[in-house]
């Protein structure tokens, strides 16, 4: 390998190696994550029946939808929807650390991407204030068509129903993925540290179904 290609991939590495050391640096000193609150859970979500009362067919779509955001709109989703190329951490949605750019993959840019800190599962850290590093695999931002923070409710429902914007998803693809994605499910298994996203993933699949059912309606 020519001299100037060595130096190029010793560059990227070292930086690679720069960031993960700053992030579990971050980590242990509390920084990069804010630990969970005194709840163990996420709290429950309403199943499908509570909503057959509402005799308005577009009215129970739209609460349906309304109950499937406790999720959607939750800290576990929403840090990886972010407004920009930019991911966030922790309850309050603060800025990702050590600083990262996803850049168009999701995975991060040459020499500090995603995986220098995050694996495959969630990482324990023993003693430290956050208790773990999130992972699963693979682990990534989702794309910028899909970026959630700053949106209304109304505005989320229409951007998931657009296959332009969801990943080229049909309503029927959407089901399987909320109720399926173990990415999306990682929610609901954060790791030591944080709460977990509300209810489960399988009751939060069955209010997008019944959302989809009744005519995929949404909030204003």
């Amino acid at each position: 390998m020519p001299r100037q290609h060595r130096s190029f991939h010793t560059g990227l590495a070292t930086l690679a190696m720069g960031a993960a050391l700053a992030g579990l640096l971050a980590i242990g000193s509390g920084v990069a994550d804010s630990p969970a609150t005194d709840a163990p859970g996420g709290g429950p979500l309403k199943p499908v029946a509570d909503f057959a009362a509402i005799a308005d067919t577009g009215a129970r779509s739209k609460a349906l939808f309304t109950e499937a955001a406790k999720v959607i709109t939750n800290p576990r989703c929403m840090n990886c929807h972010p407004a920009t190329r930019r991911p966030t951490q922790g309850d309050d949605l603060h800025p990702h650390m050590p600083p990262m750019q996803a850049g168009e993959s999701g995975f991060g840019v040459a020499g500090i991407n995603c995986a220098s800190c995050h694996r495959s599962t969630n990482t324990t850290i023993p003693g430290s204030r956050i208790g773990s590093i999130p992972g699963a695999e693979p682990w990534l931002l989702a794309p910028a068509s899909m970026a959630w923070q700053g949106l209304t409710l109304g505005e989320i429902c229409q951007q998931l129903k657009d296959p332009a914007r969801n990943g080229q998803r049909s309503l029927a693809d959407l089901i399987g993925h909320m109720a399926t994605d173990h990415l999306v499910g990682w929610a609901w298994h954060p790791g030591e540290g944080r709460r977990p996203a509300p209810g489960t993933q399988e009751e939060f699949g069955a209010l997008i179904k019944a959302w989809i059912d009744t005519g995929a309606e949404c909030p204003s």
